[in-house]
This record gives C-alpha cells, sequence and structure tokens, in this order.
C-alpha cells in the first residue's frame, strides 16, 4: 500500500497582500514572476555590504521570496516588493517580519521592520515613503510597535530610521557582527520626504 497523498502536480496558492500605493510607488506582493528582479537586488554587493556582507545566491533569493509569501499566509503580515507607479520599474522591498532571530535585546515577539532598496533608487526618498506607508498599515492592523536591527556603519540607513522614529535600543553582536536594535513606540510618522 502507498500513500498518493502527496501525488502529482502541486497548484500554487494565492496569499492575500494588501496592495498599498503612495505617491510614487506601488507596494504588493512576491510573485514567483519577481524572480529575476529580486535575484539582482540581492546579488549586488552595495545592496548586501551592510546586511549579509555578501551577496546572495539564487538557492538564498529563492528561498527568502518563499520566507516572504510565508509571513503573509503564517503571520498576516510580511515584505512587499516596491515599484514606481509610472514606470513598474521594480525599487526593492520594504515591510515587517518575525525572523525569530538569535538576538539577546529583548525584543522577542516585535515585529521587525526592513527596507532594502536598488541601488539606483538610493537617495530619491523612495525608502522612507515606502516605509512610512508599511509602518501606518502596520499601525492599523496591530503592529505600532516594531523595531530594526541595523549594521552600526550603515550611516544611511541609521539617519532613515531616526526619521521614521526609531530610538536606538541596544548594541549587540549578530552572526558575529555588531548590530544596532532600534525601535519605534507607537505615534505619528513625519511623511515629508
Amino acid at each position: 500500500m502507498s500513500d498518493k497523498s502527496c501525488s502529482g502536480s502541486l497548484t500554487p496558492t494565492t496569499v492575500a497582500v494588501p496592495i498599498l500605493q503612495t505617491d510614487r510607488l506601488i507596494l504588493s506582493g512576491h510573485r514567483l514572476e519577481d524572480f529575476a528582479d529580486c535575484l539582482a537586488l540581492w546579488s549586488d554587493p552595495v545592496v548586501t555590504r551592510h546586511i549579509t556582507g555578501r551577496p546572495s545566491t539564487a538557492e538564498e533569493v529563492w528561498a527568502r521570496i518563499l520566507r516572504y509569501v510565508g509571513h503573509w499566509a503564517a503571520l498576516g503580515y510580511g515584505f512587499w516588493q516596491l515599484r514606481e507607479r509610472a514606470s513598474g520599474r521594480f525599487v526593492g522591498e520594504v515591510g515587517l517580519a518575525d525572523f525569530r532571530r538569535d538576538l539577546s535585546v529583548g525584543l522577542d515577539g516585535v515585529a521587525e521592520a526592513g527596507w532594502v532598496l536598488a541601488p539606483w533608487a538610493h537617495g530619491q526618498g523612495y525608502a522612507h515613503e515606502a516605509m512610512a506607508a508599511a509602518l501606518t498599515w502596520a499601525a492599523d492592523h496591530g503592529h505600532a510597535r516594531t523595531m530594526c536591527i541595523i549594521d552600526p556603519d550603515n550611516a544611511s540607513s541609521l539617519r532613515l530610521a531616526a526619521r521614521l522614529g526609531y530610538r536606538e535600543h541596544a548594541r549587540a553582536p549578530y552572526h558575529g557582527s555588531p548590530i544596532v536594535a532600534l525601535v519605534r513606540e507607537p505615534g505619528p510618522i513625519d511623511y515629508s520626504r
């Protein structure tokens, strides 16, 4: 007798991800067809310098996309991909996650915010615009208090975090490298670019 419960083809399921729009951006859920854009983003050493310290492989990017979809399916929040409204060009990713990081900073269970943009999009206010929309959505859906971790050498992300209302909570090692853990308490968001 054989178990045929796993035989046959699998049909992809759709996970409902809210679509957010800002003046210049559309934030939507990741799709399998976004793999090439995500691979280009995560395999760029400029992008990964302060995140993982090395470009990601295709296998790692594939797992990342599946993890994003899984966050929405299991937790009701996650990461969005960003595209320019005018052109449809891929800009990057922002969102919230529960990565269950092995950190000793006392923030277990607090949704972790993150942002990563393609190098061409740096310095244009896209990260602030997208994160303001994401944090507004988060506050409206039970996640007004969020945290983020940033490499202490990533001055531009630390500035953005401060503009978004994050304040330093602790410094700690993470996978052998120093990080700054920041917390954003409930409150208004500065929407100016």
